[in-house]
Formats: C-alpha cells, structure tokens, sequence
C-alpha cells in the first residue's frame, strides 16, 4: 500500500447538550479528521481525539495539527506500507503524542480493510456480530436530573451507567442511583479527581455494587492505586493512566487494577489497542473501550476493535443521537436494546457524508 495524498480537516460541530466532567464543562467538540488516499483515489478515514485545550492529556487540537503536518505525514506519505502495523512502528521514534499517531494509522488501518475487501472489525481479528453497549453520563445540575436521565437511558436498553463523579458529587449521588435503579449495572469515574487522602470518601462507594470506579486518582499514577485497591473492594479501572503495552503490564504487575479501559487515542492506535488487549486476556484482566465524545468515524473504530473477544463489558460507544443532531457518517450509529450490530461493509462500514462533513470544516489542507 502507498498512501499517495492525505488532507487533514479541522472539524467543529455542537454537541447536543454540554457535557461536564470533573474537569469542566463544554459544548462544541473541535477536532481533526484525516482522509488518506491510495493510487486509485479510496480513501481511508482516520479521527483525533484530543480536545481543543489539554485537560485529559498534554495533547491538543493544535498541538495533533502540529505533529501530523511536520513529522507524522512526512513519515507516511507516499512511503511502501506493508501493513497498518508498521505505521505504528514507523512512528515509535516520535515519543508520546499518541492521539496524534492513532490519527494517521486509523486511516490506514480502514483504508487497508477496504483494499481487501473485508470489514476493519474482521482485519482486527473481531470475531463478535453485535456489541454491549453502555452510556456515560456528565455531572448534572441536581440529582433529579441524574435520575431523569438514568431512568431515560434505562428505557433505551443501555447495558451500563458510568456516572461521573467528583469530590462534593459523589457518594451521596451513587447512593441516590443506586436506591432508584437497585440492579442496573453501574460505574463511577473520577477522572483523577480524588487523592490517597481521599481514602474513606471512595471506601463509602464499595456499598454500591459498582462495576468499577474509573480512574480515581491522579492521571499519571500506578503506585498509588496499587494502594488503593488493597483497601478497597469496588474494582479500579485504569483510564488515563495507561498509555502503551508497558504502562497496562507494570499496572497489572503492581496490582493497581482489576480491569483497564481501551482508548485507540490514548494508546497510539489500533495496533497497540490491541497489544493492550492480547496482554490482558492472557492475564485474566478484562478491558471495555472508552469514549472521547468522537464523532461517527472515531465511533466506528471503536466498534471495530470492541468485537475483539476480551471486550467483555459494554463500552461507552453510544448511538450518534446522543450526542449530535446529525452525525457525519452514513448510516448513524444506532443502539438497539443496548446493542450495535456490526457493518459488514469493506473498512470502518460507515460511509462519511463529505457534505456535511464540508459544512463542518473550519479549515483544511491537503498533502501529496
């Protein structure tokens, strides 16, 4: 494969309702989608995850530009390509930038799908038809508005509640859901909001039955969390704290976790999503994929890689109606009764509607 023009498109497009976490609240979602072109002009979709300011990681909109325009493109373009992996490879040299490098190899991963022919699930080595899907919910103004929303998604047959939580909107918010909702399979994530002093405060949730508790401290962290997880029964999950194959085995090594949440961006792409997964499986440590509020083509790599067999509980994939009013890809993500089932068409199985995707387009530049 030779990847002979590639066009980089800063996107925005308004979320349906602001989204709060313990780091803040926005509405618009900015971000960047590539499209990698081969000799005969099909095209490969690929989407960066970082947020236009660097709450979740040290990455950024224009920080991904940055590194795409000046080294990740150079490194591709027009460059033999034996296989999606090797990108990953070819860009080992460049440290950390992960959510930039998962931009360039998603749309060689999906570009490489459609050359043979196949679903991007199947060349992942996914076997699964249809996928378990939960939703995430941002902090509310009150606590009935909580539960409007618990009780609306219940009706939708979402398989699992993430909660977000942070200090001041916690115990007392899970105890509320879960005396309204005593058997739906829930979780809480913190998003690195609490410290080790904060002991007590996260020993009160093992009461609830939580599937887990995401992330409770900081983002950089396994030491700390091997602690915690001693003196607590809920199972921590790993977030952002893992980064790469090497950060998911000392994690596991040290205790730190009982379960690890996937994200392509986080970890550099496909490639190494799925190193983080065969490790865990081997070590009985099960994982789910999370979400990055993506757009419809970063939701439909995430779909592809949950059909691997160790994504055993439901990620936070949800239907494009959750967030947008209109999505930029044809068909839009549907969940049915809490399930998606997979496309069986050629690459990521959604078609990307160039139109509205134009409409969006705040800026572009194309390369070859």
């Amino acid at each position: 494969m030779i990847v002979k023009e590639i066009t980089l498109r800063h996107v925005k497009m308004k979320m349906k309702a602001p989204f709060t976490t313990s780091f803040g609240t926005f509405q618009d979602k900015e971000f960047l989608l590539l499209e990698a072109k081969d000799e005969n002009g099909m095209s490969g979709w690929g989407e960066s995850v970082a947020f236009h300011s660097p709450w979740y990681n040290e990455e950024t909109l224009k920080t991904n530009w940055h590194m795409l325009e000046d080294f990740i493109i150079p490194s591709v373009l027009n460059k033999e390509i034996e296989h999606p992996e090797k990108v990953f490879e070819s860009l080992m040299y460049i440290r950390k930038n992960n959510m930039a490098k998962s931009t360039m190899e998603g749309a060689v991963w999906d570009l490489f799908a459609k050359q043979e022919g196949i679903p991007l699930a199947t060349a992942l080595g996914g076997k699964k038809k249809e996928i378990e899907v939960g939703i995430s919910i941002g902090i509310q103004s009150t606590i009935d508005d909580l539960l409007q929303l618990v009780d609306e998604y219940v009706n939708d047959g979402y398989k699992r509640m993430k909660i977000k939580i942070k200090p001041g909107w916690d115990v007392e918010v899970i105890r509320e859901v879960r005396k309204h909702f005593p058997h739906v399979p829930m979780m809480a994530d913190a998003n690195s909001a609490y410290r080790l002093e904060d002991m007590d405060r996260l020993k009160a949730l093992d009461e609830f039955d939580l599937m887990m508790i995401e992330q409770p401290l900081a983002s950089d962290d396994i030491v700390d969390h091997a602690q915690l997880q001693k003196e607590i029964s809920t199972p921590i999950c790993l977030d952002e704290s893992i980064h790469s194959l090497e950060d998911a085995r000392k994690a596991i090594e040290l205790g730190s976790c009982k379960i690890i949440n996937i994200k392509i961006g986080r970890v550099g792409g496909l490639t190494e999503s799925k190193r983080i997964h065969d490790f865990c499986q081997k070590q009985g440590i099960p994982v789910w994929c999370g979400g990055m509020l993506e757009s419809g083509v970063g939701r439909a790599h995430n779909i592809a890689l949950t059909t691997l067999s160790n994504f055993v509980m439901p990620g936070d994939t949800a239907a494009s109606s959750r967030y947008w009013d209109r999505d930029i890809i044809e068909p839009e993500v549907v969940v049915e009764n809490g399930m998606i089932t997979i496309p069986d068409k050629p690459g990521i199985g959604y078609e990307p509607n160039r139109e509205v995707i134009q409409q969006l387009t705040e800026y572009e530049k194309t390369y070859s």
